[in-house]
């Protein structure tokens, strides 16, 4: 998918799918969630949670939306595409594409804002040189906004 250079793809499951069977709608949220995780894994920007310490900083979801345009069904599979869109001082963006692998319809477009958090005090905190070094690497066409002006 031009302008994505991240993709994951599984297959629907049963427990995904509704009465009317299609995918729930809140099930696309999940399909986000972990398209972000595996986005951050691919910079090397992921924070594993089960090896935090006291004090670490994380990444905390403060916007999530989702378009729907054509219903998935059980056992269809799927791609997730997945960029980040901008990075400011303390956050960024993050913006979804699901396809039909099959006949490439785009299914769902999503995305959110993900904000850095100093977990002493509870507040955004700036996010790393480190983190918009790898990202900018990775999704060359982000756009970088510093103290409010596009770098």
């Amino acid at each position: 998918m031009d302008g994505f250079n991240h993709k994951i793809s599984f297959r629907v499951q049963f427990h995904e799918v509704d009465l009317l069977g299609v995918v729930n709608n809140a099930v696309y949220f999940n399909y986000f969630e972990t398209a972000r995780i595996e986005y951050l894994k691919a910079v090397g920007q992921f924070r594993d949670v089960n090896k935090m310490q006291p004090g670490d900083n994380f990444f905390l979801i403060a916007r999530n939306e989702c378009d729907y345009i054509e219903p998935a069904l059980f056992d269809d599979e799927v791609n997730v595409y997945t960029r980040v869109g901008s990075i400011k001082n303390s956050s960024f963006t993050f913006e979804h594409l699901v396809e039909n692998a099959k006949n490439g319809k785009v299914l769902a477009k999503g995305g959110g804002v993900m904000v850095h958090i100093n977990s002493r005090e509870k507040k955004s905190t700036p996010l790393p040189e480190e983190f918009y070094k790898s990202v900018k690497s990775y999704d060359t066409e982000v756009k970088v906004i510093k103290n409010g002006e596009e770098i």
